[in-house]
């Protein structure tokens, strides 16, 4: 594996399941990913095409902020985190179970 693509593989940190993601996934063909904070469109589309082998036609992420949590007394703060929702071309589609 080439350097580029091992880069790659470090992008995108894990799938977000939830409600909202599934919802977005069956009805829109768009999938929720945890990115790492620095990467940009392109990567998480180049990252996506590699590792799950698809044709990606749009990329939308955003900054999510962590909360501020009560630790008994103390408060501390949640860390920051990037997401991306990735949309697929007609007649793609991820399969998590077999990826």
């Amino acid at each position: 594996m080439s350097f580029e693509k091992c880069l790659l593989a470090k992008v995108i940190i894990a799938p977000v399941v939830s409600e909202k993601s599934s919802l977005a996934a069956e009805q829109q063909n768009r999938f929720v990913f945890k990115v790492e904070k620095t990467a940009t469109k392109l990567q998480v589309k180049n990252a996506v095409e590699f590792l799950f082998d698809v044709d990606v036609d749009s990329v939308q992420v955003l900054n999510v902020k962590g909360k501020v949590k009560r630790f008994g007394r103390s408060f501390g703060k949640r860390s920051d985190w990037k997401k991306a929702y990735v949309k697929l071309k007609p007649g793609q589609d991820i399969d998590f179970a077999t990826a």
